[in-house]
């Protein structure tokens, strides 16, 4: 039998050819990550059987009531990456603070960021939901980091991704050379390769945006969905769809597979917390996928991956997906 590319013989062959002299730390890393995804999926799969749908009856660093499989995905990233040697700490959108490895583990040189369980509102409802992380090179010679040494822009992320659970679970992985994605083979337990070279078309018909907050947009943004929903009568001249699945990951994903925009902007609603995505969490490794698959990332006025992170939790607004509709969408925020 056929197995296909899985993503361990991937990785491994990426860093012959780009890392030469590599000790094998990233591809095992990569490896922990991997496993941490197959268990979510896992527990997703099995839902109410296992006892995983509901609410946790805690609240994560957010403020924001946890769900059950919040509280689970974070332990299994937790202890399938904290053992093996390869991280020197990591960081978790569901944690307060740093998480440092228990004493008796060894240290590694990365850094790992992650959002256990994006789209959060969805397990309930049987809806996509999926894992975002982000992978830094540890500051030379330290050894128990603290937050200011996970505070890089998202430019010197050396490896990001993405699982997806949905009718199948997807891994979309990036470590700077491209964009690729792996469906998860149960009846191999394995990851294997079936979208090579992910790349978005510049133009799109399709845009992702919560359109219950349209009363807090900022007029860029109003204008550019309007524009969108004139159609065929307005300035555009063609007509638009509007997607929205309450997951990032599942609306990037699609994104990735066949173009468009996902919006989370800046709004008068957010403003004080400047923006509703994590940067660290989710703008950064999925702008890092964005521009891999020849896409744009910004904030309306920034380039996403120059942000200077100023805190674990900081937020920021999030606008991406095809490079020609985001250009335009720059474009009408320095018109004002």
């Amino acid at each position: 039998m056929y197995v296909g590319t899985t993503v361990n013989q991937f990785i491994i062959e990426e860093q012959r050819r780009y890392a030469a002299g590599a000790r094998g730390d990233f591809s095992l890393l990569i490896s922990d990550i991997v496993i941490a995804c197959k268990a979510i999926s896992n527990a997703v799969r099995r839902g109410g059987l296992a006892d995983v749908l509901g609410h946790a009856g805690t609240e994560n660093v957010q403020g924001e009531a946890q769900k059950k499989l919040d509280v689970l995905s974070n332990e299994v990233f937790l202890r399938c990456n904290q053992w093996g040697g390869r991280l020197a700490a990591m960081a978790s959108e569901e944690m307060v603070d740093v998480y440092r490895l228990p004493a008796q583990y060894p240290r590694g040189k990365y850094l790992l960021l992650f959002d256990p369980l994006d789209g959060s509102t969805n397990v309930d409802v049987n809806g996509v939901i999926g894992t975002i992380f982000s992978v830094l090179r540890c500051p030379e010679g330290v050894t128990e980091p603290h937050v200011e040494d996970f505070m890089q822009p998202g430019t010197q992320q050396i490896a990001a991704g993405m699982a997806i659970y949905g009718p199948q679970t997807i891994l979309v992985l990036t470590m700077g050379h491209g964009v690729n994605g792996f469906t998860l083979d149960d009846t191999i337990g394995e990851f294997v390769l079936t979208h090579p070279d992910m790349h978005m078309p510049a133009e799109a018909v399709e845009f992702a945006i919560n359109s219950a907050n349209a009363r807090f947009w900022a007029p860029p943004v109003k204008r550019y969905i309007d524009e969108c929903l004139a159609g065929k009568d307005g300035p555009r001249g063609r007509d638009f769809n509007m997607r929205w699945m309450g997951a990032m990951v599942g609306d990037v994903y699609r994104l990735l597979c066949r173009g468009g925009v996902f919006m989370y902007p800046w709004d008068s609603k957010n403003a004080e917390r400047g923006g509703k995505l994590r940067l660290m969490y989710e703008a950064n490794p999925i702008s890092f996928l964005i521009e891999q698959a020849g896409g744009a990332a910004t904030t309306g006025t920034q380039r996403i991956l120059d942000i200077k992170p100023s805190g674990l939790h900081q937020r920021v607004p999030v606008i991406l997906g095809s490079k020609n509709e985001v250009e335009r969408i720059i474009a009408y925020h320095r018109e004002g």
